[in-house]
């Protein structure tokens, strides 16, 4: 069967069933060209709001460049609160749909983030998202929704089916952890290709990855990260109490002070 779902109308019980056997999805056409337009439009925007983008700012993510080692700015997290287009995403009722059907559920915004990864940037370790905090929700989805064209070469996310159902690979002590590669079968991994529009989901027990963009154009994506109702409900905000003061904390261990959230 294909790793792609039709449009959003032609979503049917196997693709659900593909979701939970394979810990992934992509859904094509989603969002039409001028909604991706206000999107970009938006991200273009938001970079140039310098008085947010600063290393005190523990909104804001960063990123070495793979040949340079520049530290550059990558994203915003959380970014719906300064960005109107990337709210309604985040609430829209297609996405919504998309999650009902996986959830048997409604579905819950947990994280929002607008991840720019420009030119050169570095990509991401093997990872999976659950941390194991007591509140973290294990029906944790994140959707990818593409703003740009997306491939290996500009440092697509890479996932690996199947392994979400072994759950947690980590320790379950509350700290972010990589994923040794022997953890997986390399030849099993998928790259989520995208065109603008499409979205992509995986469970936070997906292992995945992404390579440095090697390419001469930005790789920019909303990742827009969702809970079951029956899984703790709306907790967004007590989420981001939570993972703020657990970055005001790790910071400080290597010697970072007086952080603050604009």
């Amino acid at each position: 069967m294909s790793t792609a779902a039709p449009p959003l109308a032609g979503i049917m019980p196997e693709h659900v069933q593909f979701y939970h056997d394979n810990g992934f999805l992509i859904v094509r056409e989603v969002f039409n060209a001028e909604e991706i337009a206000a999107l970009a439009t938006e991200a273009e925007t938001l970079i140039s709001r310098t008085e947010l983008i600063d290393k005190q700012n523990i909104r804001c993510r960063w990123q070495d460049h793979a040949e340079t080692k520049e530290c550059r700015f990558d994203c915003f997290d959380p970014v719906i609160d300064i960005g109107p287009v990337c709210r309604y995403f985040a609430y829209d009722r297609r996405i919504f749909d998309v999650l009902r059907a996986i959830y048997d559920d409604e579905a819950h915004l947990f994280k929002d983030k607008l991840i720019f990864k420009p030119p050169g940037a570095t990509g991401y370790q093997l990872h999976q998202d659950y941390i194991g905090w007591q509140e973290f929700p294990k029906s944790f989805i994140t959707v990818i929704v593409a703003i740009d064209p997306t491939n290996a070469a500009n440092g697509a996310t890479e996932v690996f089916p199947g392994y979400h159902q072994q759950g947690y690979l980590s320790p379950k002590d509350g700290d972010y952890h990589h994923l040794a590669t022997e953890a997986i079968d390399e030849s099993r991994g998928v790259v989520l290709d995208l065109a603008p529009g499409d979205i992509a989901l995986f469970g936070c027990f997906t292992p995945h990855r992404s390579g440095s963009n090697r390419s001469d154009r930005w790789r920019r994506q909303l990742y827009l990260s969702y809970n079951a109702g029956r899984d703790g409900g709306d907790q967004r905000d007590a989420h981001y109490r939570q993972f703020h003061e657990w970055l005001v904390k790790k910071y400080a261990e290597y010697g970072k002070t007086g952080v603050w959230f604009r």
